[in-house]
Parts: structure tokens; sequence; C-alpha cells
């Protein structure tokens, strides 16, 4: 008989009275002991009801806004081009903080902000998709670093979360869950959005209420309206129900993460704005820059970032391109300002604002690196060439920003917005990919309007700033789990002395191994060359106190601090679980629920399935079986579908044929479809089975009954990781996979399941993308 392991079958009784009393078994405490007196009847009893835990009196509103991918140089508040009105109010009423940071890409930044806890530390090293199994990089934030929802919620606030999460484990993603590492899982009383991947398709959103998945609206709204009018929802219910009550809102929205989407009426507002390009855009910049004081009056335009061009040696048609992209980016932002604001002015008009703190961190990471040197107005697939990729794009140009394109800009108006700093996204050893723009608004709390503060300070600062101002401390047990100390330092002390010296004085930062230290105004970093020995990295050496945006590397005049500074890295990242490192060029699995998983069988009436988190995850050949019932030849619709019109595959049945249809996202689709033999009535068997080849391509065969019905071939194939759209069952929605038909085109028979068969012997390891 195999042996169970029962971890309590090693305790005491009273070890176990203990764990008991103290909330440890549970995920909270047990019930307080009755305070009343029992009688005989309700006359002779002394009633007494559990008393639930309020906030103070007239505590503040908090309200946190992340905003993706958007470079110190981008919004008009800190001296950018792009005009952001709500942002610039909030911080011309209170405070503008200069020398703030993120660490360098997103799931990072939002499990340090969230947690208060470094990036390692929150087991948030990279990404849920890149998680492998070490503390660092799991992906498993743990319930001994609380989230501030968590601590808030247990200090009588309500808690909403709206937009990007992107900190669940992917095996965490199904229908099944388990869901206790999803938002409404980690102290949120509601959420909406989505809780995996790090973009979404502003025009066509999939979108989750909770735990399950919002049908779809074919609307036309834009995700930047849906957020902001369920923000708007949720605050209006909330002091419906419970005027007193104070509320915590966390709005971390899609902009400026590609896609780049918005209508034409916020683009055409910068028209003709942008046409003398990037490099004077970063001239004008700076002078701004200065102007306001967000960076010394020493500052200096740095070297163009080693590939982009000077914007006067390209042609005509690259510059109009170019602009255009521009625009729309600008657009995007000016927009999402907009919608912000919406939300704003409800707190406003509810009489609440001036007992609000609001908090902008403006951006997770700076500009994105992952436009190309040309810039992308659709999805083109892998193996292009620069110059393929801009006559594509040029021939695409009118479909920028709209439902039709997946935009992301070219890198030199990633460096341009990045302005006055040098990198980018990604790239931890610089300020170019971790320095971002931070605003404090506070009116009860904050004396002097519109003042500049140059105190260093980190994601993680975020959750004790906040605590301090609330006067709550970190909780020592939080829902019965002893707590981890906070890594993070209030900036609390900053807001109204100016002058004040900086608290936080050491950070570390790690990306895909490039990495820094920094250290009372000296850092010292690395650029990591992926695939390169880490021991053989060039590192660079800074006194930010004297070189704002590091122009003048110190490493070969100053080896003793670099050395210093270099064995701090190391202490840092030995005690906050950064090593080992990893640049994605190792091997790993997709740590998904499927990906050890042969078969998977599918029913109708489910959830979504996210897709990177799905089957089709991991590329391998497979077969589709869709047990049926067909009423006859009006019997339409479809089976499975994943994905949609940039990419993906749908199962279906149309004019009497069975057909498969594959969308590679760079334009191509393959349409296989049945003989002309009419497909049968009653219980059948529909089968679609891919073989992918060592070629990039594949054959697709069709079956009914075990019948061989259709065969064509897929010239070539997508190498995607995961896409905008899920996996479903009976119908295609959002956008749809085939041509032929329009979403969700339900199946109209009757489907008693549909099992993906997985082909095992391709199933192994992935290198990172």
């Amino acid at each position: 008989m195999k042996k169970i392991y029962r971890p309590w079958s090693q305790l005491s009784l009273g070890a176990l009275a203990v764990l008991a009393a103290s909330g440890v078994q549970a995920q909270y405490a047990p019930t307080p002991a009755y305070q009343g007196k029992i009688g005989k009847t309700v006359a002779e009893t002394q009633q007494s009801w559990p008393e639930k835990k309020k906030a103070a009196k007239g505590s503040p509103n908090v309200v946190w806004i992340l905003l993706d991918d958007i470079g110190y140089g981008a919004i008009s508040t800190f001296g950018g081009l792009i005009n952001t009105p709500t942002l610039d109010s909030l911080a011309n009423n209170g405070l503008r903080y200069t020398n703030f940071h993120t660490t360098a890409i997103c799931a990072p930044t939002r499990a340090s902000l969230l947690t208060g806890r470094n990036q390692h530390s929150a087991h948030m090293g990279l990404f849920p998709e890149t998680a492998i199994g070490t503390p660092g990089y799991d992906a498993l934030i743990p319930f001994e670093k609380g989230t501030i929802a968590e601590i808030l919620k247990d200090n009588g606030y309500n808690t909403f979360a709206l937009g990007k999460w992107h900190i669940t484990p992917l095996a965490d993603l199904t229908p099944a869950g388990p869901f206790n590492r999803w938002p409404t899982g980690r102290g949120f009383e509601q959420f909406y959005g989505f809780p995996s991947r790090g973009s979404i398709d502003q025009w066509h959103p999939e979108l989750w209420e909770g735990t399950h998945r919002e049908a779809d609206r074919q609307d036309g709204k834009h995700f930047n309206e849906l957020i902001a009018d369920r923000a708007i929802s949720y605050l209006a219910s909330q002091k419906s129900g419970n005027p007193d009550k104070p509320f915590f809102l966390y709005v971390a929205t899609g902009a400026g993460h590609a896609p780049h989407q918005v209508a034409r009426q916020w683009s055409d507002k910068y028209k003709g704005k942008f046409d003398a390009g990037w490099d004077a855009y970063r001239e004008q910049v700076l002078a701004n820059q200065i102007r306001l004081g967000v960076v010394p009056k020493t500052a200096k335009v740095p070297p163009r970032n080693p590939g982009v061009k000077d914007w006067n040696s390209l042609g005509a048609e690259e510059k109009k391109l170019y602009a255009r992209f521009m625009e729309t980016y600008a657009g995007f932002l000016e927009y999402t300002d907009y919608e912000i604001g919406r939300v704003i002015n409800h707190i406003r008009e509810a009489g609440e604002l001036d007992n609000t703190i609001v908090i902008v961190s403006v951006g997770d990471n700076g500009a994105s690196k992952e436009g190309t040197f040309v810039g992308t107005v659709n999805n083109f697939g892998t193996g292009i060439t620069e110059e393929e990729r801009l006559k594509k794009n040029i021939e695409q140009i009118d479909l920028i920003g709209t439902e039709f394109s997946k935009v992301n800009y070219p890198l030199g108006w990633a460096a341009a917005t990045n302005v006055p700093f040098r990198h980018w996204k990604q790239d931890a050893n610089s300020e170019g990919g971790t320095h971002n723009p931070l605003i404090v608004f506070y009116p009860k709390g904050i004396k002097e309007k519109g003042g500049i503060r140059n105190q260093y300070g980190h994601v993680s600062d975020i959750l004790p700033t906040t605590l301090e101002l609330l006067n709550i401390k970190a909780p020592v047990v939080l829902n019965g789990i002893k707590q981890d100390p906070i890594e993070g330092t209030s900036l609390a002390y900053s807001l109204n002395d100016a002058g004040a010296k900086s608290r936080h004085t050491v950070q570390y930062y790690e990306i895909r191994g490039s990495r820094s230290i920094y250290k009372d105004g000296w850092k010292a970093g690395s650029l990591h060359v992926k695939g390169q020995d880490f021991e053989k990295d060039q590192w660079e050496l800074y006194n930010l106190n004297d070189d704002f945006n590091e122009t003048n590397d110190l490493a070969a005049s100053n080896p003793a601090k670099l050395k210093e500074l270099k064995a701090l890295f190391d202490s840092e990242a030995l005690k906050y679980n950064v090593y080992p490192l990893k640049d994605g060029t190792e091997p790993f699995t997709l740590p998904t629920a499927y990906n050890n998983v042969d078969k998977v069988a599918l029913y109708p009436g489910q959830s979504t399935i996210i897709d990177v988190a799905s089957p089709f995850a991991l590329k391998r050949s497979f077969s589709i079986v869709a047990d049926a019932v067909l009423s006859g030849v009006a019997t339409e619709g479809v089976l499975l579908s994943r994905g949609g019109a940039a990419g993906g595959l749908s199962f279906f049945i149309q004019n009497q044929k069975l057909q498969f249809a594959y969308a590679v996202g760079d334009g191509n689709k393959y349409v296989v479809s049945s003989s002309n033999a009419t497909l049968p009535a009653g219980k059948v068997e529909l089968k679609a089975s891919v073989q992918y080849d060592q070629n990039g391509g594949g054959v697709v065969t069709l079956y009914v009954n075990n019948a061989k019905v259709g065969e064509g071939v897929l010239a070539k194939t997508s190498d995607a990781l995961y896409l905008h759209e899920g996996v479903n069952v009976g119908f295609d929605d959002l956008t749809p996979v085939g041509d032929t038909y329009k979403v969700p085109f339900a199946f109209t028979g009757k489907i008693s399941k549909v099992t993906i068969d997985l082909a095992p012997t391709q199933q192994a390891v992935l290198g990172a993308k």
C-alpha cells in the first residue's frame, strides 16, 4: 500500500492547537470567541456581533495608476511633447519625483509594486511565461509577502484592480484555477482586466471579471474606455453601499504597450508635429525638462543608441511612416490620460479627491525596444528582413492604430521618448531601462503644490509610502501567515521636505543577465550580451551625483569603486534570490498546466483558456477530435478556435464542409476543406490532424468517422508562443480566424466534447523568446 505523506501527523495535539489559534492552518483567522451572554429566550440574551475591522474615521482613499512602456521624456508632465493634462494637473497640485526607478520590465515591476519587495524576492525575476524552478524565478509570489490589497482590505478598505495583471503562474491560468494567485486571490475584491500576457488588443480585448471570462461585446469600445467605465462603476457602487468606507483603486493600463491602437481623432491631433524627427525631439524635450527642473541644468543629449539612424539620413517615405507611428503613439497616450481623467473627475465630483492619495508611476520600465528599427504595423512573422518589414509597413501605413494593426513604433522613437537616458526597456544596467517619472498627489498631506523631489526611489517604495501616509503598520501576520519584512523604503519623509537626504541608498537591478547596482549616488552596471559567459560581461561605472544620465564611464579611472560595487551586487543578489542568472539561451519548459499532458478534453460551456496557458502554447503536432451531433445539412459553426485574425486556428463546418483555417499572423491564411460529400447527420467524429515539419511548414488532414475527407499543406506556421485571443469550444470570438464567417459563428449542432491530442515526442523544451 502506497504511503501517503501527512505532514500534520508529525505534530502533537498541542502544536496543532497552537497553529489553529494562530490561524496558520487557514487563509483567515478563526472566528473570535463570542462576547455576549446566551439566555433561554431572546429577551434574556445579551447579543454580540463580531467586530469588523474598520479603517480609522476620515482615512484617505488611495489610487495607484501604473502606465506601461513609457520613457522619461514622453509626457508633457516631464517635458515631453505628448499632452497629458490630467497628469499635468495631478503633478502641478502634487509632486514630481525625478529620481524614481522601476525594474526595467513589466511583470517584475508589478510584483515589486504590489508587495513592496524586490522582484526576485517576490519570485518574479522575469515573467510567468519564463518561470523556472528557483525561488527568484518561479513566479509564485509568496503569501508571506502580502500585497497592498491584502493589507488594506485587512484594514477596512474596499479594494479594486483594473487592467493588466501579468503575475499569475501559467499553470494557474486555466478555468479550474487555482485562483489564489489571481487578483481576487491576492486581496482585490473586484478585478476587471486581463490576468496574463504583457499586452492586449485595445479594440478587441479579451477580458475577465474576477475569475470569469467576460462575453465578447463587439461594441467597438476601446480598452481604456472599458476600464475607466468599470472603475467609475466600482467606486459609485462602493460609495452607495458604504459611503464612510475608504477605497483602494489600482488601475494598470495597457498603454503605452504595443499594440498602439487609438481612434484617429486622437492621433490626428498630432499630424505634422513629429515631422522634424527623433533627433529634434530629443533636443526640444531636454530643453523643456531643464526648464521644468526635472533634469539637471548640466544634462546633455546622449549619443544615439546603437542602430538608430540620423533622421536626416532617412528617405521621404520612411520619414512619413515613422512620423505616423509617433502620431499614433502620442494620440494613444493622450487618450489614455483622458480616460484616467474621467476616473479622477468622478472622485472629485463625489467630493473625495481632497482626501485621496494618488500615486502614478509613468511606466513600468523605459520605452519599448521591441518595435524593431523600422517599426511594426502588423505581426509579419519570423524570418523577415528589416527591408521587407519596412516595405510592408509602408504598404500598410493607413492601418496604423486601427483594429487591423498590431503597432509598435520604431526604436528611434523609443530612444527619443527616453530622453535624456540611453538604452531602453529590458536594460536593467541603464537608467533608460529603469528611470521613470513618478507623480504623488495628496492635497491633505502635501504643503507645496507643484514641487520637485530628487530623492532616490524604487517601485518597491510605493507600498511602504502608502502605509505610512495611512498610518498603517506593515503587518507581522496577515491572513494567518507570518509576513516577511517589507524591503522598500517609504518616501513619506520627502513629501514636505525637498532637501531631505535620500533614505533608499542601495538598490540592485537585473533582467535577462543585464544588471546593475546603485549605492549613494554611484552606479555600476553591465549590459549583458545574450549567450555570452556572464563573467565576460563588460561593466561600466557612473557617479550619478554629477552625471545624471550616465554619459561619463569611470570604470577605467576608478577600478576600486567598481570592484566595491560589483561585490555589493553579488551580496545583494545572494540575499534576494537573483541567482542563477539567465538570459533566455538556456532551455526551459513552458510551465503550463498542459505541458506534461498528451490529451486534453474540452467541453462546451467552459470559459476561454488563456492562450499562453493553453494546450497550444507549446508548438507541437496535434489533432483535434470533436464528438458532435449534426442535425442536418444546415448545421454549421465553429467546433474549436484558438486566436483570431492576427494568428490562430479554427476547426469549423460551413457550406456543408468540414474546414480548418490556419492564420500565421503575417497576412497569410491557409484553409483546408473536406470533399464535396455531404456530412452525415447524427452522431459523428470529426477530426483535424496537424503535423508540423522541420522546415516550418506542415500538413493538415481532415477525417469524418476516421475516413479521410481532405488534406492541405501549410507553407508556413506560427512560432508565436501565445496570441491575444484564447481557446474556445463551440465558437470563435473577438476577431475571426477564418475569412468566410463572422464571429461568433457558434456551432448549431451539439458538441459532446473536443479532444486535443498532442504529440508527446515534440513536447520538450523551448528557448526563451
